[in-house]
């Protein structure tokens, strides 16, 4: 009875954890491949270089790094949204720009053409850092 009573339980707090208000879910990035060209680590600081490419009508979801990233377009144009949900800037080819770290940067980037959208990025991170940190949409609404 006890093994019984604690998978019911078990069962119970799983439930109630997902039907809980006020937990916040990170929005997942849609139609986003990446591939590492090039990474080294020199000085504690991982230095990454990534060709993201992002299929129309693609995001990457809500998200942040721990590091600043030197971007570079390469195809298509890339619509970028910080937190405020009234500042966004669209980026076309031959366009370059720095995303500045930390989680007061948060940030969307949108694929809103008709062909895929290609970037190099160089990631300037903490050594072992993770490339981006997921988060919740801050309440923007997109048409």
């Amino acid at each position: 009875m006890r093994t019984a009573h604690r998978i019911a339980l078990a069962g119970a707090t799983a439930i109630g954890l997902s039907l809980s208000p006020g937990i916040a879910i990170a929005t997942p990035d849609i139609g986003v491949t990446g591939k590492t060209i090039a990474q080294k680590t020199v000085a504690g600081k991982d230095y990454i270089l990534r060709e993201i490419t992002i299929k129309p009508g693609g995001s990457t979801g809500w998200h942040y790094h721990d590091g600043t990233l030197h971007v570079l377009v390469k195809q298509g144009a890339l619509t970028h949204t910080g937190p405020s949900c009234t500042k966004t800037q669209t980026y076309g080819v031959g366009s370059t720009f720095v995303e500045s770290s930390g989680a007061d940067h948060v940030h969307v980037g949108r694929n809103l053409g008709s062909t895929p959208l290609v970037l190099d990025v160089l990631y300037v991170n903490p050594a072992k850092s993770p490339l981006a940190e997921d988060v919740p949409n801050p309440g923007c609404v997109f048409q």
